[in-house]
């Protein structure tokens, strides 16, 4: 029986011409799918579609704004209420109460993690992408043109 090794130099010896034709050509790539890859259902992306624009500012969320459930979930919601979003343009929707939006939201948006933050329909990002707009102030300006913060008092109006 041959070793690896006795092998090994022959291969090796071998001009790139030697081979008649380039094994891509013979053994064509065949474009894989990720095995998490599921198609969205209409009747899911509709829902999902209806629900970023129930809103201006839309968070999927484990939990809900009052009992969060996961810890990116509370610093979410805590950074709105820092910005001042106002609470009447404000919706969170529970993806703990169904597994077809949790996975679904997921797929809608392309990102794998929640909680999910939407303005105007837009998809900003998740906790992580939040705390860093916060940090340096983008959040507060989109927040501002997107016209979601509770009205400033005026002086004079008691």
């Amino acid at each position: 029986m041959l070793s690896r090794a006795a092998f090994s130099p022959v291969f090796r010896r071998l001009p790139a011409s030697h081979v008649p034709y380039p094994v891509a050509a013979r053994f064509p790539r065949i474009p894989r799918l990720p095995l998490a890859l599921r198609l969205l259902s209409t009747e899911t992306r509709q829902a999902i579609e209806k629900a970023v624009g129930s809103a201006p500012v839309v968070l999927f969320m484990k939990g809900t704004p009052e009992t969060p459930q996961c810890g990116f979930s509370r610093a979410s919601i805590q950074i709105l209420g820092l910005q001042g979003v106002d609470p009447a343009k404000f919706t969170a929707f529970n993806v703990l109460e169904d597994g077809e939006l949790r996975q679904g939201i997921k797929e809608y948006s392309d990102w794998p993690t929640i909680p999910q933050l939407y303005v105007n329909k837009g998809f900003i990002g998740g906790c992580d992408i939040l705390v860093s707009m916060h940090q340096n102030g983008e959040l507060a300006k989109l927040l501002e043109d997107a016209k979601v913060l509770v009205a400033a008092e005026s002086p004079g109006s008691d």
